[in-house]
């Protein structure tokens, strides 16, 4: 078994109160469930209105398909035009840590 974690630290667009910041960070959060099967999470940046941290974590019995799966994660919040990705941290434990 191999699990797998990635924290997104974020920089969000023109959000000016925490209200805009829960709709821009809440569809996120819901489109990565969605689409990738994964635990999503806000883990950071509570009080700050421009900053987040997202965190995310899978499950795989093949380090092949989990690396493949939080490549594609990666790729596709890089992708997103309302966020800058800032930095990403990737961890990857497999049965013998």
């Amino acid at each position: 078994m191999y699990t797998g974690t990635l924290s997104f630290d974020l920089l969000l667009g023109d959000v000016r109160s925490l209200k805009q910041k829960r709709s821009v960070v809440r569809p996120i959060v819901a489109e990565l469930q969605r689409t990738y099967a994964v635990s999503v999470a806000e883990v950071g940046g509570h009080e700050l209105y421009r900053r987040t941290e997202i965190g995310l974590a899978a499950v795989s019995g093949d380090a092949g398909h989990l690396t493949d799966v939080l490549d594609r994660c990666e790729r596709w919040m890089a992708a997103r035009p309302e966020v800058e990705l800032l930095s990403v941290r990737r961890r990857i434990h497999g049965a013998e840590d």
